[in-house]
């Protein structure tokens, strides 16, 4: 798919039956769509009545390691999200750690419903100073799933935002991954997301 930035690759998976809802997940940083915990959210997800698209951001297609700039991510995550053209279900957005971050930037502007956070960087490792808190949106319905030993920190629960803190996990989430993405579906089921 074309954006801005270049060519993004998309995936898409529809249940079998009537779509509960749209949910659309960007990777890390560093790592692709085929993460642990965002095969086991798609997976779940699916199972339960959800259409899942796995963004790949466009420096990843071009085989760059390396994150593009926010902007630049923000600016492709929001051209492929509108090119999807949802509609007529609830759109959730949502990520792994970077792609977490740009979903939490870009919800309100998209409309988005909801937004699932997996491993939301809270800050660099080691530097707490540089909070990220502020990138969680206020004004939309966010879960952010952080494991306790995470090196980039966990945030805290607070308005609009939800955090369930997975015992034992590290950044990576991948201890439980199958309990991770059950708390992401209860979520999306709680609030008429997920069949």
């Amino acid at each position: 798919m074309d954006t801005p930035r270049g060519p993004a690759r998309v995936r898409m998976t529809r249940p079998s039956g009537a779509v509960a809802s749209v949910l659309v997940l960007g990777h890390g940083a560093g790592g692709g769509v085929d993460a642990p915990d965002l095969t086991a959210v798609h997976d779940a997800a699916v199972a339960s009545g959800v259409q899942v698209v796995l963004v790949t951001q466009p420096y990843r297609v071009a085989g760059r390691r390396a994150p593009a700039p926010a902007g630049h991510l923000d600016e492709a995550w929001i051209a492929v999200v509108r090119a999807l053209g949802v509609r007529d279900e609830p759109l959730i957005v949502g990520g792994r750690s970077s792609g977490a971050r740009v979903a939490c930037r870009t919800a309100s502007g998209l409309g988005a419903a909801g937004v699932l956070a997996l491993a939301f960087p809270l800050h660099p490792p080691g530097k707490p100073e540089r909070s990220r808190a502020s990138e969680l949106p206020s004004d939309v319905p966010t879960l952010v799933l952080n494991g306790d030993r995470d090196a980039f920190g966990v945030p805290v629960s607070a308005g609009s935002v939800e955090v369930l803190v997975r015992p034992g996990a590290t950044h990576d989430l991948r201890k439980d991954v199958k309990g991770t993405a059950e708390l992401a579906v209860a979520w999306m089921h709680a609030h008429g997301w997920a069949r």
